[in-house]
């Protein structure tokens, strides 16, 4: 998991980044520059998966303006020195999705993130089923028909941002930008191709050669379920179609 984190003071800056590294998240620290109109990108096209955490000052309110206001879609979660309910209130009636309050726990910060992320995408479950497939929101791997499948973490990230959108096709683009972000020294996007075909090798040997990622030529990638696939390609024409719904997500 990857954080963008604002906080002005370089002691607590390098507290926090050390403290989140143990739940295996890299905050990627940012200055009063990252809420200007010119750098506000972070929401682009889709919804990020990377939560943009905030350290309370007198400018608070204006960052989290400025982010809704440029249609950033990230979680936002402020951080507040003491409890203060008309403070955390100003926060998440200007856009803030949460607060928390110091000192506060690293694995804390990812369940808050991890539940907003699925809600945002419409799961209302830590967990969702996909054919022989169990999806968790959580951090952990996978299972299949009750074995784990042990991912990579790209592997799993790319895993993760196909599961939280199962059944629809998902651009290169908006994997590469779940995955990667902002970091400096990006890769080359065709990684995303090899990560894909890692993936979609470990789904058919743990499944028995079923495939759950197709390729969808220039367009990019979908994680189904190839049984309901088959049983669309069989509709009659004019037949209605399984729509994307949160009716359709089994909860595991």
């Amino acid at each position: 998991m990857q954080v963008f984190l604002y906080e002005p003071v370089p002691t607590i800056r390098a507290t926090v980044v050390k403290m989140m590294a143990k739940a295996e998240v890299k905050c990627v620290t940012v200055e009063k520059e990252f809420f200007g109109k010119d750098t506000l990108g972070t929401g682009k096209s889709n919804l990020s998966t990377k939560a943009i955490m905030i350290a309370e000052d007198e400018s608070t309110v204006e960052f989290i303006q400025a982010l809704r206001g440029a249609n950033c879609l990230n979680p936002v979660i402020v951080v507040l020195e003491c409890k203060n309910s008309a403070r955390a209130t100003d926060f998440i009636n200007a856009g803030a999705d949460d607060v928390v309050i110091r000192p506060f726990s690293c694995f804390e910060i990812v369940a808050r993130i991890n539940a907003i992320v699925r809600r945002s995408f419409g799961h209302v479950s830590p967990s969702i089923t996909i054919g022989d497939i169990t999806a968790y929101f959580d951090g952990r791997d996978p299972e299949i028909n009750g074995e784990r499948l042990r991912l990579s973490h790209r592997e799993h990230a790319i895993f993760t941002h196909l599961a939280l959108q199962h059944g629809r096709v998902i651009t290169k683009e908006s994997i590469y930008e779940a995955v990667y972000g902002m970091l400096d020294n990006q890769p080359f996007d065709k990684v995303i191709d090899v990560y894909i075909c890692k993936l979609r090798k470990k789904i058919e040997q743990a499944t028995g050669g079923k495939q759950y990622i197709e390729t969808v030529y220039g367009r990019g990638y979908k994680l189904s379920d190839p049984e309901d696939t088959r049983h669309a390609k069989r509709l009659p024409i004019g037949a209605p179609h399984r729509g994307d719904h949160a009716a359709d997500f089994v909860a595991a």
